[in-house]
């Protein structure tokens, strides 16, 4: 394809492009100054572009373009896309939806502090992400040690008549009777804000003059309290190391790699004082660990080179870290004045500074410092973040020798004729036969393949009867392997007969991969249902054995006598693990089907709500319990809905409490 007269209709104006590969799908996500100029760059001859450049053009079949105004707003778009697409030839942050935040819920009058996995526009302050766990609840726990607000639901607080336990041993204000006028309630919020921003020099000094004041009114007991609180977040500031004479706000950020991995670092330094740090894993996808190899060495700047040796392949330091700081300062909530580097980002450093500056409000500086004080600091981050990465790597080799052993454990107790690359597990979950559903989950190599898990709501067996539900499942699971794999199956030849099968299955090869062991969560009689399907199907060849839960035994049909596996051996942990998985993935998917019918049954309730508008309801506010908070003018403007029928829902969840 000529790329070069292709792209002679791209405008030379700022903006975001995106690559498509052959399955329409985005491959690659990138800005411009000159769209025109950066897209034919990729696409001329003899320009020496690296290899993972050439493999990507290589798989372009179409090209897409955003204008923007500025490089600001095309950097901004930028973010987004990859935030959404996840292309391959972009870096990526690991994991990142799954960090937690600290949220303040400013939008209600008596706010909270919680911690929540997701960020919504709803008024609220956002603190982290946390990749520690731990830290953020540590940090929770001081929080109510040194603060009293209140941490019942919204529920709760509505429905209580007088106050709880907190109020008595002064970890609560008990706003839920009126033990305290709202402004002082909020005071003592902005507080706890102060003290998560690392701004306690502030909120010293407006501790120390609450407490004035109150001796001042004569109000001692409230004094005393307002000085204690002091004195705990003076111990608390006592502890953090002064590193910054200057009694700055920066962030200090610095990347290690190692085997193929790269790790970055922030130290987060207010008010001169660092008062903690967050490491991230980055994901340099479309590349294999080879393209990781000792042979070259990326020229560094003198801070990273200082015995922390950058290996990236074929991305630069300053790509990786350009491509985490865009990612990382677009869900931050507090930006400091001034961004600390390790490595040199001169390509995008004012499009980002100009950015960072935007979302803060006043200008924001970044800097590589190369000697003083400031570069031992981010040599100091550069190497904290070689021995995060370091002790990473050292965990994952571990774990994955515990999962060869468990593996080959296995194939020695069970008999195998080969180790299971890919082991399938599956579980029935229903209460009396109601909402009757089964899970299949998938472990590859030992490790849990989510994207590859399965769930299925039973068809064909009414009343609770696990033996013929598992019949179904097992019959639905390899015959829809099969035919995607070009063979045809029987109609289900056990019980019903399932209609569905006459409709033409969409082949998207979701069963295709046949695995190497099945495991059934259930004794001899749920393996011997099982196992009449196989055979029936073809397919008896895969080893199958059930998983008695309360005695761990391995049953399989060529012995009367189950398997025992040893109670502390490898095999046995895996084994648990993918029943246990199965169990919770059933269990989740029956309570999440068992809550719609719930929901269902009490909307029915309501005068004037059918099929159409209870959907509408549904999609806009979720679950019961949005419905419920909704206010008449929200339930109005739902489709479908009136305001006779707005109000009948409206009044229906407030009858109990007139």
């Amino acid at each position: 394809m000529n790329w070069q007269e292709k792209t002679k209709q791209i405008p030379s104006k700022p903006g975001v492009y995106l690559f498509y590969n052959t399955e329409k799908t985005v491959i690659y996500v990138g800005k411009a100054v000159s769209l025109k100029s950066r897209v034919r760059s990729y696409f001329g001859r003899g320009t020496g572009q690296a290899i993972k450049t050439r493999t990507m053009v290589a798989h372009i079949e179409q090209i897409e373009y955003i204008v923007t105004d500025t490089e600001v707003e095309a950097l901004i778009l930028e973010c987004n896309l990859i935030k959404e697409h996840c292309p391959r030839y972009n870096v990526l942050l690991k994991d990142d939806k799954s960090y937690p935040y600290i949220k303040v819920t400013l939008a209600e009058d008596y706010p909270r502090v919680i911690s929540t996995r997701q960020r919504v526009k709803d008024g609220s302050r956002y603190f982290g992400p946390y990749t520690q766990v731990g830290a953020m609840n540590e940090t929770l726990r001081l929080i109510k040690h040194l603060f009293p607000f209140r941490t019942c639901s919204e529920r709760q607080f509505k429905s209580r008549h007088r106050s709880c336990l907190n109020f008595h041993i002064k970890r609560c204000l008990a706003p839920c009777v009126n033990q305290v006028d709202q402004e002082r309630y909020i005071s003592t919020i902005n507080e706890i804000i102060l003290f998560l921003e690392g701004r306690q020099d502030h909120l010293i000094k407006r501790l120390a003059e609450r407490m004035r004041l109150a001796a001042e009114n004569l109000n001692f007991e409230l004094a005393v309290e307002l000085r204690d609180q002091m004195l705990a977040v003076k111990k608390v500031t006592g502890r953090q190391k002064i590193v910054s004479a200057g009694l700055e706000d920066q962030d200090v950020i610095a990347l290690a790699s190692s085997e193929g991995q790269v790790c970055a670092m922030v130290f987060f330094v207010r008010s001169g004082k660092l008062i903690g740090r967050e490491h991230y894993l980055l994901e340099v996808r479309g590349h294999t660990r080879h393209s990781f190899n000792n042979t070259k060495l990326y020229p560094t700047s003198p801070v990273s080179a200082g015995n922390v040796p950058i290996n990236l392949g074929e991305f630069s330091a300053g790509e990786l870290l350009s491509g985490f700081l865009k990612q990382y300062y677009h869900q931050a909530e507090f930006i400091p004045r001034q961004v600390l580097l390790s490595e040199d980002i001169a390509t995008e450093a004012g499009a980002i500074a100009d950015w960072l500056s935007q979302k803060r409000g006043s200008k924001v500086l970044l800097k590589t410092p190369v000697r003083g004080e400031k570069a031992k600091l981010v040599a100091m981050v550069a190497k904290n973040a070689l021995l995060v990465l370091q002790q990473h790597l050292s965990l994952g080799v571990a774990n994955q020798e515990c999962l060869d052993l468990a593996l080959a454990e296995l194939v020695k107790q069970l008999g195998l004729a080969k180790t299971p690359g890919r082991m399938e597990c599956f579980d029935i979950s229903n209460i009396q036969g109601a909402e009757q559903v089964a899970a299949m989950v998938v472990f590859k190599d030992g490790k849990p393949a989510s994207d590859q898990y399965r769930r299925f709501k039973i068809r064909t067996v009414e009343g609770p009867n696990d033996f013929a539900a598992m019949q179904e499942v097992i019959y639905r699971r390899f015959s829809r392997g099969l035919e995607e794999r070009g063979h045809t199956t029987p109609f289900f030849p056990f019980g019903k007969v399932d209609t569905r099968r006459n409709v033409p299955i969409n082949l998207e090869a979701k069963f295709y991969p046949l695995p190497d062991l099945v495991i059934i969560d259930g004794g001899k009689g749920q393996l011997s249902a099982v196992r009449s399907v196989m055979k029936a199907l073809g397919v008896a060849n895969i080893p199958t054995f059930g998983l008695a839960k309360k005695e761990e035994l391995l049953f399989h049909e060529a012995s009367s006598e189950p398997i025992v596996l040893p109670s502390n051996s490898q095999a046995l942990y895996l084994v648990q693990r993918i029943r246990d998985e199965a169990h919770r993935f059933a269990i989740t998917y029956h309570r999440n089907l068992r809550t719609k019918r719930n929901l269902k049954s009490l909307l029915d309730e309501i005068e004037g709500v059918g099929p159409a508008r209870r959907r509408a309801l549904l999609q806009a506010f979720k679950t019961i319990v949005g419905i419920e908070k909704a206010a008449l003018a929200q339930l109005q403007n739902v489709p479908s809905m009136n305001r006779v029928v707005a109000e009948a829902v409206y009044n229906f969840f407030r009858q109990d409490k007139q």
